[in-house]
């Protein structure tokens, strides 16, 4: 190659360089807010000592640019991320808004509780305040109002005279198929089945129903059935780990029998289920779950609350101070 091209290749070079530096601001590559040196923590852990520029727009993270690399990116407003972290926000699958109207004000001051301690999305799981919550959910999304992105199931499905308020009872599958009817009028963003009087049979129904409509079903699991059943009716997604356990048991069809003749209760039956909790078919429980999207939301910190009870005094809870009157009352026959 002669000096010539070599030199007219060096011209080349610095004018595109020069040019990659001098990148023009625009509407496109300009953010409404940069968070620089920050240290990321995602699924896979820390960055390793790496540091990054998160770019925001319209309240969403549109751009994450490593420190080191030579985009022309901008930003109206910057933040100093230095010694700090961001994630991506939690979600509280299983929670609920209810306690009638009087507890409106209440369930409120929990949204920016959510956003408070990092949860940007929840589940709720069957409550009494559908609207209120959808109405929440909508100011929440239009950006008038601060807290978590709401997915609500609406009032729960179970049999005739229910332990929650708020719950539509069924007893039949005329009955199951209104129901879903009204679900589906206020458009709930899935099923919620709870067990207190719901039978086995209205509990596979609501499934089949449920999942012919396309709607998403979650919910407990009457002992009155198998595992096996609930998963070959079709439901999406499991609430509580106990439900699961009873499909590790190495005699799961015996226990359910016994219970379906009033031989055990719950709590008897749960005694037996761990004492027959065999590793294989527990194995083979969790391989049909996954082969059939089935969804597990194993709720385990408040089944740890639950079980020490009796032993730990949550009188002087410092949560406590951030709750009615009225809301803690609802608790006291639980305590």
């Amino acid at each position: 190659m002669n000096l010539s091209v070599r030199f007219y290749y060096l011209i080349a070079f610095v004018n595109l360089s020069i040019l990659n530096a001098c990148q023009e601001q625009t509407t496109q590559n300009t953010y409404d807010l940069a968070i620089k040196n920050i240290t990321i923590i995602n699924e896979k852990g820390i960055s390793d000592g790496d540091l990054y520029t998160v770019y925001i727009k319209d309240g969403l993270i549109a751009e994450i640019d490593p420190l080191d690399t030579s985009k022309s990116l901008f930003a109206t407003k910057e933040i100093d991320g230095s010694g700090k972290y961001i994630l991506p926000g939690f979600w509280d699958n299983h929670t609920h808004f209810r306690g009638g109207s009087k507890l409106i004000t209440q369930n409120e001051l929990f949204l920016k509780q959510f956003i408070k301690y990092g949860i940007t999305t929840v589940r709720d799981a069957g409550g009494d305040l559908t609207p209120q919550v959808q109405q929440w959910n909508k100011e929440i999304q239009n950006g008038t109002r601060i807290g978590p992105t709401i997915y609500t199931s609406g009032p729960k499905l179970d049999g005739k005279n229910a332990r929650w308020a708020g719950s539509i009872g069924v007893s039949n599958s005329n009955e199951i198929s209104k129901a879903l009817d009204s679900l589906q009028s206020i458009n709930v963003d899935y099923v919620k089945l709870y067990d207190s009087t719901l039978s086995g049979e209205q509990y596979l129904e609501i499934i089949k129903q449920a999942e012919s409509r396309g709607m998403i079903t979650s919910g407990h699991m009457p002992f009155t059935v198998t595992l096996d059943e609930t998963i070959d009716a079709g439901i999406d997604n499991i609430e509580h780990l106990y439900y699961i356990l009873k499909g590790c048991s190495s005699q799961e069809k015996e226990i359910t029998a016994q219970i379906k003749e009033g031989k055990l209760g719950f709590w008897n039956s749960m005694e037996q289920l761990i004492a027959t909790y065999d590793e294989d078919t527990a194995q083979r429980t969790f391989k049909k779950l996954k082969d059939n999207n089935v969804y597990v939301t194993p709720t385990l910190f408040i089944g740890d609350i639950l079980s020490y009870m009796d032993e730990v005094d949550h009188s002087n809870d410092t949560y406590l101070a951030l709750l009615e009157e009225d809301f803690i009352a609802t608790y006291k026959g639980s305590t």
